[in-house]
């Protein structure tokens, strides 16, 4: 089931003299775990931004083409009513935190779509143990780390039950451990939550490889690949993109290239220890 879908979509901002979208054509499915990647500036974030009607209906420009989600389209349908459809978890959460205590910001949403009260609670109760910040529950935002306020963003945007949600460089302000966990913990989401699917932008391409079912890449605002994880990275568009090559891939690059190996590269820290022992 197509979840959103791109038609002939072109976007420049207002004063911009280029468009920083270009004739995309998208489709997104439901059940997924997707990888969007791209160098600074390809058009990542203005992408996401069209995908929960951000664009048009916030930042403003010339448009051409449409986004359909679920069905209906973003220049149509207000961002509050798409916001239950396509939920966005920014890159510094602090961004988002408004509440003078954990519980109250994962509440606000629903209360602000008239969710009733036994409901609401309901809610709040199933977000806080996925999420695991039980012992957070009556701490304000600004009391608590960078990971902490990570698991608060996403149980607030659970708490919506959107079927759709976006993370915006989720790890950029984590240690690698902590990265690790937040990642971990939005395949588990995934698998656990009605959740249809989960659109991840990251740099950290090492730490995100081995949860994605799809990657898309994306330079100069256009499309250049999307498909199944493992056929993009073996691709030369990937390959010769820019992007950060994780170093498992970049390793096996090396050993293909001296035609020491021939197959797939790996994705994963467990690939790779199975290929060193097959080519042992």
């Amino acid at each position: 089931m197509n979840l959103i879908k791109f038609k002939d979509f072109s976007f420049k901002y207002d004063q911009a003299q280029d468009f920083v979208l270009k004739d995309i054509k998208l489709n997104i499915e439901s059940g997924k775990f997707i990888l969007l990647c791209g160098i600074t500036g390809s058009g990542k974030t203005s992408l996401v931004r069209a995908m929960n009607g951000l664009i048009p209906q916030f930042y403003h420009g010339e448009i051409k083409g449409d986004v359909f989600v679920k069905g209906k389209n973003t220049k149509n349908v207000p961002t509050s009513t798409l916001s239950r459809d396509v939920g966005l978890v920014f890159q510094n959460p602090e961004n988002q935190l408004i509440a003078m205590n954990v519980e109250r910001e994962i509440a606000f949403g629903p209360e602000n779509i008239g969710i009733p009260w036994d409901e609401m609670d309901s809610r709040i109760k199933e977000c806080i143990k996925i999420t695991d910040i039980e012992h957070l529950r009556k701490k304000a935002p600004f009391e608590i780390s960078g990971g902490e306020q990570q698991r608060v963003a996403i149980a607030s945007i659970l708490a919506l039950q959107p079927e759709i949600i976006i993370f915006d460089e989720p790890t950029s302000l984590l240690d690698p451990k902590s990265a690790i966990q937040i990642l971990n913990l939005l395949k588990k989401i995934l698998l656990e939550k009605k959740i249809s699917t989960i659109i991840v932008i990251e740099h950290r391409l090492d730490i995100v490889l081995p949860l994605a079912d799809e990657v898309i890449l994306i330079d100069k605002g256009r499309i250049i690949e999307h498909g199944e994880a493992h056929n993009v990275i073996n691709g030369e568009k990937f390959l010769n993109s820019g992007v950060n090559i994780p170093k498992c891939v970049s390793v096996f690059q090396k050993l293909m290239n001296q035609n020491i190996f021939t197959g797939k590269l790996p994705i994963s820290i467990e690939e790779t220890k199975n290929l060193i022992n097959y080519i042992k």
